[in-house]
């Protein structure tokens, strides 16, 4: 059987529909806030991530959020602001920002589905995935920034890439 056939049956499946069924998957709670967005909380290392997926029919686009609280003094947010640009050069799915009305620091992530483009439970979960990776990588990186005496660019040496391979 193939992994997607575990997840879902049909390629007819709403994209949150599917979203869904990859978090049953993962045992993750989950609530269902419309026909169109699912929010979930996801432990990670370092805390729990707030992680919202929502699917817009009109631009064909399954979008996620993963957000993490931030409250970083005041003096420090234009060094989180550099550090974000930092660590935004270094992913190629999806970056940061900062809702700093929120005290949120935000990962986002649209995975486009135009012309009637079907999204694959593989695809979603990696997409979950990628973004909680992203966070577990920088989320010391910020963390120094935001509260040590670290610049930006000596944060972002800790922030360790993905490993390949086996060891």
């Amino acid at each position: 059987m193939a992994q997607t056939e575990r997840f879902v049956v049909s390629d007819e499946i709403h994209p949150i529909d599917i979203v869904e069924a990859v978090a049953t998957h993962h045992a993750w709670e989950f609530d269902r806030l419309a026909d169109d967005q699912i929010a979930m909380v996801v432990a990670g290392q370092w805390r729990n991530y707030s992680v919202t997926l929502a699917w817009s029919t009109r631009e064909e686009v399954l979008r996620l959020i993963c957000t993490f609280d931030m409250d970083p003094p005041a003096d420090r947010l234009p060094l989180i602001y550099e550090t974000i640009n930092l660590a935004n050069d270094q992913v190629w799915d999806g970056g940061f920002t900062f809702w700093s009305q929120q005290r949120l620091m935000v990962w986002r992530y649209g995975l486009v589905l135009a012309g009637d483009a079907f999204a694959s439970p593989e695809q979603i979960d990696q997409m979950i995935s990628n973004a909680l990776i992203a966070c577990e990588r920088f989320y010391p990186s910020f963390q120094l920034v935001g509260w040590g005496d670290t610049t930006p660019s000596a944060a972002l040496d800790i922030a360790m890439g993905e490993a390949y391979g086996r060891a």
